[in-house]
């Protein structure tokens, strides 16, 4: 039988419609209203740890039409002055602009105006999702497709690969496509033989 490849797509460009919130909802709400021109406030600043969807918030910020600047924590000074004056013109004309960084406001290494302008907006800690919320995703974006995800493949998958939503879901699709090709039903020796050929 003909070797079938795995082959991932790239993941689909990061929207504020395809990021899994989990405990993150009150941010996701927020930029929803600020993208729909009701902002609630000038600045939306978002912060936690690395894998807590602070990148895929901005860039679907940015991509609805968000001013956006990320790593607020690693602006040189020219950088600072440049995202203090565009707070001030989003606050004059009623818009808004999305911040990250790695910490909250009142900690970042920045300059004191800038800090204060940061920190008199809506700040969101963004936790990143458990295991049960990134396995309720996966589960969700299989039954879209119409494809039965075993419990086991479910797990393997959260234990073998990187656990970024990103990957994850692009591996639930390229695997629907590859199993569709064989015309067998996702196993988890199917699964198996998939990543040990895309690996080999």
């Amino acid at each position: 039988m003909e070797q079938l490849p795995l082959v991932l797509a790239p993941p689909p460009p990061p929207t504020l419609d395809n990021f899994v919130a989990g405990r993150n909802g009150a941010a996701l709400s927020a930029l929803r209203e600020a993208a729909a021109g009701r902002a609630g406030a000038t600045v939306f600043y978002l912060w936690g740890e690395p894998g807590s969807g602070r990148t895929h918030l901005l860039r679907a910020a940015a991509a609805a039409g968000l001013a956006a600047v990320d790593d607020a924590d690693r602006l040189d000074a020219a950088a600072q002055i440049a995202l203090f004056d565009a707070i001030n013109e989003a606050r004059a004309v009623g818009a808004a602009v999305v911040v990250s960084g790695s910490r909250p406001p009142a900690q970042l290494a920045v300059r004191e105006d800038l800090r204060t302008r940061l920190g008199s907006g809506l700040a969101f800690e963004l936790v990143p999702l458990s295991d049960a919320e990134k396995a309720e995703a996966l589960r969700a974006r299989a039954a879209a497709l119409g494809m039965k995800l075993p419990e086991e493949v479910l797990a393997y998958l959260l234990t073998h690969l990187r656990r970024d939503m990103g990957t994850q879901i692009a591996m639930v699709d390229a695997l629907d496509r590859y199993s569709l090709a064989r015309q067998r039903a996702l196993t988890l020796p199917l699964v198996r033989a998939a990543l040990a050929a895309r690996d080999a």
